[in-house]
């Protein structure tokens, strides 16, 4: 890693998303952990009671049900920010 790379997020601190979108947000947090998690198993990676990157062992791959919720947590925080860029990009999400 370059030592002078700084991460730049697009700042969306000003988007709110409507409530009812808290179903989309929580399927996408799953869809999220299952992308990656077949990534991973794609790559020969197995489930672990601990991570180690030598084994390819990692307790997380478990069904997202089962995650602990600090991990449900950084899922959802990821569909949370790519709904919130895709309302500040002035992209509109509705159900038909």
């Amino acid at each position: 890693m370059k030592k002078n790379y700084v991460p730049q997020p697009m700042d969306t601190s000003d988007i709110h998303l409507p409530e009812e979108l808290n179903l989309l947000i929580e399927a996408m947090a799953k869809n999220v952990h299952e992308v990656w998690a077949q990534s991973r198993m794609e790559q020969g990676w197995t489930y672990g009671a601990e991570r180690n990157d030598a084994l390819k062992h990692h307790p997380c791959l478990i069904p997202y049900e089962e995650l602990p919720e600090i991990e449900k947590a950084y899922d959802r925080d990821t569909a949370l920010g790519t709904l919130k860029l895709i309302s500040k990009l002035g992209f509109k999400i509705s159900k038909e």
